[in-house]
């Protein structure tokens, strides 16, 4: 009987192995830092050159390795998007994505990427986002974190501790459960498609906050909107001014319920919504073509 010879693996191959194997986390962590898909994608084009010249048998620890090589690569990526957004034309969103149903099971996650969190973590300094990601989304440790931040695990621990009181003072009060957001949204897409005044103010908190970011190439309000009744004016007036047929399709997006706006059946935008006490507290709506390449097909996502 012939003898099987084992042959093992090339190296290459094992490289690609645990790139692929850890892609969706490199990708959730680069984005959740960015606020961009498409930046997210650079990042991670940047993450394999690097990984594929590295001496795998000097890594202990694959993933933990990959993780560091992605946060510093989207540091530098966000240092020079913030010079970016400095000239941006209107309000800033971040990219909406389409993303699988069972994202919106996993609170935490659903929650890291949720239009409303990412708004309140463009407030913070990159480090600080980057220490606040790694740490309250993935649950990375100080030392791992100081590896990446090049900082000390004290420094890390301040840094954390800073972010952390940052963005509770800021997040939405409560977290809400996908079949009441659902719920609003549902209450709204059938408001908007009939012009149904009562029925939006009934579904709109009387604080609620309208944001829409055209990028300068779609037409969108220059600064957020503040209040039910002038918010339903902006939005029917909009509506109004257009011959077409609105319909909005409900969809997973950024793992919480949205909607994929459409005029005779062409994509407009992308309207995300924060519900708080059942009624919606924040409307965020993209127009911006740019942003709109991750709404045909899901993203998948990933915190481990």
């Amino acid at each position: 009987m012939a003898q099987t010879e084992h042959v093992d693996e090339h190296p290459a191959d094992l490289a690609t192995g645990a790139f692929v194997a850890h892609r969706n986390l490199l990708f959730t962590v680069a984005y959740e830092m960015l606020g961009s898909a498409a930046d997210a994608e650079d990042v991670l084009q940047e993450v394999w050159l690097r990984w594929a010249r590295v001496d795998l048998a000097q890594v202990r620890d694959q993933r933990a390795y990959l993780v560091r090589i992605t946060t510093r690569q989207a540091l530098n990526r966000l240092r020079a998007l913030r010079r970016r957004k400095e000239s941006y034309v209107g309000s800033w969103l971040p990219e909406p994505m389409l993303t699988a149903p069972d994202v919106a099971l996993d609170v935490e996650l659903a929650e890291s990427v949720s239009m409303a969190l990412m708004l309140v973590l463009e407030t913070l300094s990159p480090t600080e986002r980057a220490v606040f990601v790694l740490r309250e989304a993935f649950g990375v440790g100080y030392d791992e974190i100081a590896a990446a931040v090049d900082k000390t695990p004290a420094a890390v621990r301040q840094i954390a501790h800073r972010a952390r009181r940052h963005v509770d003072a800021r997040r939405p009060r409560e977290a809400v459960s996908p079949g009441e957001a659902r719920a609003a949204l549902e209450s709204l897409r059938r408001a908007l498609e009939d012009g149904d005044v009562p029925g939006l103010l009934a579904v709109l908190a009387p604080d609620v906050v309208l944001v829409s970011d055209g990028g300068g190439v779609k037409r969108a309000v220059p600064r957020p909107v503040v209040g039910a009744d002038k918010v339903v004016r902006m939005v029917l007036s909009g509506l109004g001014r257009l011959e077409s047929a609105f319909t909005g399709e409900a969809v997973v997006v950024n793992g919480n319920p949205a909607l994929v706006v459409r005029f005779d059946g062409e994509v407009d935008g992308v309207m995300a919504i924060r519900v708080e006490d059942a009624r919606i507290a924040g409307l965020y709506y993209v127009r911006n073509p740019e942003k709109l390449t991750r709404v045909g097909a899901e993203t998948p996502l990933a915190r481990r």
